[in-house]
């Protein structure tokens, strides 16, 4: 029985997967078990912002096991790769977020940062963006997508209120006295890339200051020099008062590890017992973090995601125009950019496609398919990426 056999027969899957089993990954390369290479524009949904096997993270993996992974009683005793973690991101972070926690998973730390901010603020609604997405967690699933997204689930939570991005009309129209938070992606990832209008953020924030509402800004995509900044709010600054900010995915490299800050007026009413966690902040995580914090920080990596996005785009551009029968639209930052497609339909079909010819792409839910590659990729292996995407692109047929 072969891996693929014994996934199905034996796990639970809730999604429909690739019939792709990959055994090793080397900076953008993945083999599979029979080993072919693919060029990996997914670095699993931007987790692996260094790409796969760096030794950066291999040492940091080694070195710090042969210490300690856990620490006796977790969260109650100090640990030295906890310090560094936390000196190296407040070198990073957006002003005024002066206290940080950590956790195991964005979901998890977007759904400590609803918690805190119901606890906190005393008041129970939490407004969102149409088509956001901010994690699987029973208070984070109510919080992303729509309302047909929450109907879903029992209990039904209806303490959430959906507004449409970049409406701020309809946002002011949600606020009342018994909103807690608005809680807000920079860009959105799994809604398909979509930007926020100019000068939106700057509004939103001053509205959730006149009505005493807390904002919670999720970075767990765009964070970490995905967006050719350290976190793409920083383009919305100043201005912007943030009272949680949510992090993830590439933070660690690949390695499952997650965090959020909060302003410091705010970390004066959260009290002990508030949060808390088994693996929050353990030694191993926060070594490799330190690690991948300091690299893309000394490496100036967000500059050269700029340059490398600026490239891309002007590329993805000749692609779209080539093939507008396919091709509606692109939209971007940096290193992750969205294909608007036609259909769903299409969407699959180019992810086959491009899977035959040896390139991994994302397929997003709208009609949207998601180039999501390493920051660390290289102009020649972006080029490859897209000859290998204009040949799949020539294989998928029109929509009538």
């Amino acid at each position: 029985m072969n891996t693929i056999e014994s996934e199905d027969m034996l796990g639970i899957t809730f999604c429909k997967r690739q019939k792709l089993s990959i055994e090793r990954g080397e900076g953008s390369y993945v083999w599979d078990e029979q080993g072919r290479k693919y060029l990996d524009m997914t670095s699993g949904w931007g987790v692996t912002c260094l790409g796969h096997s760096h030794p950066l993270i291999i040492n940091s993996v080694i070195e710090q096991s042969k210490k300690i992974i856990q620490n006796p009683n977790s969260g109650f005793t100090y640990s030295p790769a906890r310090a560094r973690l936390l000196q190296k991101l407040t070198r990073v972070l957006p002003p005024g977020l002066e206290n940080i926690f950590f956790s195991s998973s964005g979901a998890e730390a977007n759904d400590a940062a609803l918690k805190l901010a119901r606890k906190i603020s005393g008041r129970s609604k939490v407004i969102s963006m149409l088509g956001s997405f901010h994690g699987r967690t029973y208070n984070t699933l109510a919080v992303s997508t729509g309302h047909e997204n929450t109907q879903k689930y029992l209990p039904r939570d209806s303490q959430t209120s959906f507004v449409a991005l970049n409406n701020i009309t309809a946002l002011e129209n949600e606020l009342d006295e018994d909103t807690a938070a608005v809680i807000l992606e920079p860009i959105q990832g799994e809604g398909g890339v979509r930007m926020l209008d100019g000068g939106y953020l700057r509004k939103l924030s001053s509205l959730c200051q006149q009505f005493g509402v807390l904002l919670i800004i999720d970075e767990i995509q765009t964070g970490f020099c995905r967006t050719g900044h350290f976190f793409a709010i920083a383009q919305h600054q100043p201005g912007i008062k943030i009272d949680i900010l949510t992090m993830g995915k590439g933070i660690a490299g690949g390695f499952p590890f997650a965090a959020f800050a909060v302003s410091g007026d705010l970390n004066s009413k959260i009290s002990l017992g508030d949060h808390g966690g088994t693996y929050c902040g353990n030694p191993l995580g926060c070594a490799i973090a330190a690690d991948v914090v300091d690299y893309l920080d000394s490496h100036k990596i967000a500059g050269r995601v700029l340059s490398m996005g600026d490239f891309l785009q002007v590329e993805l551009a000749a692609v779209a125009r080539k093939h507008s029968h396919v091709i509606d639209s692109i939209r971007g930052e940096g290193l992750l950019w969205a294909l608007q497609l036609y259909s769903d339909t299409q969407v699959d079909l180019l992810t086959s496609a491009c899977m035959e010819r040896g390139l991994l792409v994302t397929p997003t839910r709208d009609k949207v398919l998601r180039l999501i590659p390493s920051l660390l990729i290289e102009k020649a292996e972006l080029k490859q990426a897209l000859h290998m995407l204009d040949s799949a692109l020539s294989s998928v047929v029109p929509e009538h």
